[in-house]
């Protein structure tokens, strides 16, 4: 169902992305939300007594039609094609799944218009507007570095270059190494990482949760070559929605973080 279609006001909401659930709390919805997956933990004072319906790929369907929703909130990425098929095909389903930065601005405004929510969404969407301006700035100062981002380890995935996550990479100036690849989210041989001498490595806490110890470990054997290894927060590089407003500047002294770490490499 298309994000414009003229809609009644949502009174019983379901998120299955923890994003997007994100969104609908920071934008006044909370009370409105019966139901969301066992990953949406934020903000987690608002969803203690919300009902789980499970994960994203395996929720449970029924469950989900048994809250009696008038709107459900769904991700092509997150969620199986399946299950948001069987769901709109009884409720109505709003699906978001952007791609860029940019794009994801446009759906969180998409988004409160269809919570009916426009007056509220204005302060996060000017935010996210002058972060990407704050990036566009500092990408001036300093020239781009070329990147290696895991999101998986066992095996060893990254990402391509159609992915909301190379986006916010981009944005922030730094160069993802695994743009080229054949399929979206790539298992990935380490000797190629080493060949393409990547500046740096960001470990993400999620989906893979890297810890301090990897990254101490992966120096010490130089699993990565030379590249320098920083630890990120992934909800700043993955999430979309109001997250953004703040998100994409943490991302941002992420990367900046990431060249002082190169420099002492260097020196």
């Amino acid at each position: 169902m298309a994000v414009r279609e003229r809609m009644t006001q949502p009174a019983r909401i379901v998120s299955l992305v923890p994003s997007t659930t994100e969104s609908v709390c920071e934008l006044g919805y909370a009370a409105q939300l019966v139901g969301c997956t066992r990953y949406c933990e934020e903000p987690a004072a608002l969803l203690a007594s919300v009902r789980r319906v499970g994960g994203t790929k395996n929720p449970s369907r029924e469950a989900i039609v048994s809250l009696r929703p008038d709107l459900v909130l769904a991700n092509a990425e997150e969620n199986r094609p399946e299950d948001i098929d069987w769901l709109q095909s009884r409720v109505r389903v709003v699906v978001q799944t952007p791609k860029t930065v940019v794009e994801a601005g446009l759906r969180l405004r998409d988004l409160a218009e269809v919570l009916g929510a426009l007056e509220t969404v204005q302060p996060f969407l000017l935010r996210i507007e002058a972060r990407i301006a704050a990036a566009q700035v500092a990408a001036l100062r300093a020239p781009p570095l070329t990147v290696f981002y895991p999101i998986w380890c066992k095996p060893w995935m990254s990402i391509r270059g159609d992915t909301f996550v190379h986006d916010v990479l981009r944005v922030v100036g730094l160069t993802n190494i695994t743009a080229d690849a054949a399929t979206r989210y790539p298992e990935i041989d380490l000797d190629l990482v080493r060949s393409r001498h990547p500046d740096a490595v960001l470990l993400s806490s999620e989906p893979w949760a890297f810890s301090d110890d990897d990254r101490t470990t992966f120096l010490r054997e130089r699993t990565f070559g030379a590249a320098a290894v920083e630890l990120c927060d992934g909800r700043d590089f993955c999430w979309h929605g109001v997250r953004l407003a703040d998100g994409l500047g943490r991302a941002l002294r992420t990367a900046a973080r990431l060249r002082r770490a190169v420099g002492r490499r260097d020196e």
